[in-house]
């Protein structure tokens, strides 16, 4: 199922990827595999893991919306615009929330690109 829009929520641990239009909402969860090892450097790698499959996840999405902590956020930002430049070119805001609910979380997409979309600003391609 192809979508235009698609808001995400995530921390250090699991991503919530809700794909949307007008009329149908499909949700996925993503969760960290921890591979921990004693050499340097593991859990960074355990993270671009993570952050990689969330990535994939929104291949198909002309406009994201990332939310979660301020950290988790930052880190997915730098982990995108450093590996996944075509991902980071199609976010178009970045948003401090705290745990929403699926339904919450699809609302507050929906509020967002509906604003965004009469302000007449076309989608990232």
């Amino acid at each position: 199922m192809s979508h235009s829009h698609a808001v995400v929520w995530t921390d250090h641990q699991s991503a919530q990827v809700l794909h949307f239009d007008a009329e149908h909402m499909q949700a996925k969860k993503i969760r960290s595999h921890h591979h921990y090892t004693r050499q340097h450097g593991s859990s960074v790698r355990t993270e671009h893991e993570f952050f990689g499959e969330v990535c994939d996840a929104l291949d198909d999405v002309a406009e994201v919306l990332v939310t979660g902590s301020h950290s988790a956020i930052a880190d997915f930002r730098h982990y995108t615009e450093k590996h996944r430049p075509r991902t980071a070119s199609r976010i178009v805001a970045y948003e401090v929330v705290d745990h929403p609910s699926e339904n919450q979380l699809v609302a507050a997409g929906r509020k967002y690109f509906l604003k965004h979309d009469r302000m007449g600003t076309p989608p990232s391609t």
